[in-house]
């Protein structure tokens, strides 16, 4: 039998070529895998794994999914034997830039066209939250986004939005039309009753004081429902 706690050979030790480090000096970062990056942000292995052992488990334990990986608590990083407090912060902290670059991204006003363009606007916002979550879109009349808020953050299985909150925002930037959205973390795109009543609601204060809800999207790793495609937005 294969002893697993046998030393392996430490990466200082690799050809130039193959050491992480060095093939980002020399190629540059796109040159790197995902399991290569991850090794330079844990440095250093352990006796009977190099820190591209613990890298490749850590993706394992993510199903190879960086965004998986993102949704994992720190005490979840730390079930990699090998990946202490120190090393799961440092990746914690990188993929948490990756999300908020992508925010940053997001923040840069685009126009949203159709159902389409709004999915997936937001599905980069939604992709990494593990708990359902409800986010309303401010647009101006030429559909240009004003903001993208967070509302309300629930558990796993729901969450509940305050018309009054969104509607205090929307008068604040003097938004002409509204689209909410909201995650579905199970992967179930079919709405709930509870959430075509709650567009019902929010859709017939808008109208009260001059505004419109244009759609409602329901966004998951699966993809994305939208109210207005569907016919429920009559």
């Amino acid at each position: 039998m294969e002893n697993f706690n046998k030393p392996h050979t430490p990466i200082k030790q690799w050809a130039t070529d193959d050491k992480p480090r060095e093939k980002m000096l020399a190629r540059g970062a796109d040159a790197l895998s995902a399991t290569e990056l991850l090794a330079i942000l844990i440095n250093n292995g352990t006796r009977s794994k190099s820190a591209i052992d613990l890298a490749r488990e850590l993706l394992l334990l993510g199903s190879n999914s960086l965004s998986s990986l993102a949704k994992m608590s720190l005490k979840d990083l730390q079930k990699v034997k090998g990946v202490g407090p120190a090393k799961a912060v440092a990746i914690k902290a990188a993929l948490q830039l990756g999300i908020l670059l992508e925010e940053e991204a997001l923040n840069q006003l685009p126009v949203l066209r159709s159902s389409k363009d709004i999915a997936v606007y937001l599905r980069k916002r939604l992709q990494h939250e593990s708990r359902e979550s409800f986010i309303v879109v401010y647009l101006n009349k030429a559909n240009r986004v004003l903001a993208t808020e967070v509302v309300s953050t629930g558990g796993v299985t729901g969450t509940i939005a305050d018309p009054k909150i969104i509607f205090k925002r929307a008068l604040e930037l003097q938004a002409s039309h509204l689209i909410l959205s909201h995650n579905h973390p199970s992967g179930n795109l079919r709405p709930s009753e509870a959430d075509r009543k709650l567009t019902d609601k929010i859709k017939q204060a808008a109208r009260l004081i001059d505004m419109e809800v244009i759609d409602h999207i329901i966004v998951s790793d699966q993809g994305y429902y939208s109210f207005a495609d569907s016919g429920d937005m009559i």
